[in-house]
């Protein structure tokens, strides 16, 4: 009895090895398989991400979700639904320019950003910032635009309109129907 109880343990460990072989996907066909259900490769929380250049921290991005859609043949992108934060260090070492949004989704081959819902640039060096509701960011040229309403506040200025386009350190700034409150000195 003991004797054909080994058997069939042996016979069912034999299926379930050859059960556990079978199953297995190699990686391409996993990341195609979720791209189809139009799902993301990977799922991070509380997602802390140090960028460097030639070992010098340019920037940090912190967000609560991140879906990491890279698995996109055509178009790969990560999406931010819960918000995102984007501090830039300038070669001081120094905090320059600060991004967060409620939203956002950055595309891997272009370089290019949304962001999305109550988005805030802040210039800590300049003094300067801009509030809009959605903003397209370049990150190859560093350059932001919106064709959605502004407002930029300078140290003494103040500007909305609707239309902006700037270098991302908010400098060199051109807007399109523009109105507000703008000091001039008189001679």
């Amino acid at each position: 009895m003991k004797h054909i109880r080994n058997i069939y343990i042996n016979i069912a460990t034999i299926f379930m090895v050859a059960m556990f072989f079978s199953c297995t996907n190699n990686a391409k066909e996993v990341r195609n398989f979720l791209a189809e259900k139009n799902l993301p490769i990977a799922v991070a929380k509380n997602a802390h991400h140090v960028y460097k250049d030639s070992g010098r921290i340019t920037s940090k991005l912190t967000t609560p979700l991140l879906h990491d859609f890279s698995n996109r043949n055509e178009h790969p992108y990560n999406e931010f639904p819960e918000g995102i934060k984007i501090v830039t260090i300038d070669k001081n070492g120094i905090d320059s320019t600060t991004v967060t949004g409620n939203y956002a989704l950055s595309y891997t081959k272009t370089s290019i950003s949304e962001i999305r819902g109550n988005v805030v640039v802040v210039n800590h060096t300049g003094k300067s910032k801009l509030v809009t509701d959605q903003l397209y960011w370049d990150q190859k040229i560093g350059y932001f635009f919106s064709e959605d309403k502004f407002i930029l506040i300078k140290e003494k200025d103040t500007f909305t309109g609707i239309g902006f386009e700037s270098k991302e350190d908010l400098t060199k700034w051109m807007a399109k129907d523009v109105t507000g409150n703008l000091e001039a000195k008189q001679n």
